[in-house]
């Protein structure tokens, strides 16, 4: 029952541990565009700031703290939204021009995927679209990836199949 539901109003901001601050952020501004917000200072020393997207994009956090940094490294924890497959484009563009490596636009069925964008800690920043290349699930349907990547297939799956029925 949707009375039982806590009133949620969408994400604030992300946060990421970092090993270095002005590298970070001299990244983040260089291949994004983010610009500071905030600054977070500690016992005299900066220990973290807020960027903000001048372009609508997520409110990113980065907070100086090595340790969880080189745990965190290699994992995809958000993905980032983008407008369009032509906006994705632009934007696998842009990483290029910037000598960004990056997985390319793929199709999925949730939408275009731009993976595989690393920060300078490592951190996986991954960009899709809202928009799905293979339009609306019926009632009652699901979308299952085999081998997801530039080759996937994909299935419609009727919700009663179990999630560990693959096939």
């Amino acid at each position: 029952m949707v009375d039982d539901v806590p009133a949620l109003d969408g994400v604030h901001h992300l946060k990421l541990p970092v090993t270095d601050l002005a590298r970070s952020l001299a990244w983040y501004r260089r291949v994004l565009g983010y610009r500071i917000e905030v600054e977070f200072v500690e016992e005299g020393r900066l220990a973290g700031l807020a960027m903000a997207h001048p372009a609508g994009g997520p409110p990113i956090a980065l907070r100086h703290d090595p340790e969880w940094a080189a745990r965190a490294a290699g994992f995809d924890h958000f993905a980032i939204a983008v407008a369009s497959e032509e906006a994705m484009r632009a934007l696998a563009a842009r990483l290029d021009a910037c000598g960004e490596h990056h997985g390319g636009v793929h199709a999925t069925p949730v939408g275009w995927i731009l993976p595989m964008l690393r920060d300078p800690d490592g951190h996986e920043l991954r960009f899709y679209t809202w928009e799905t290349y293979d339009g609306p699930l019926a009632p009652g349907q699901r979308r299952r990836v085999h081998d997801p990547g530039p080759h996937a297939r994909i299935d419609t799956v009727d919700e009663s199949v179990p999630l560990s029925a693959a096939g």
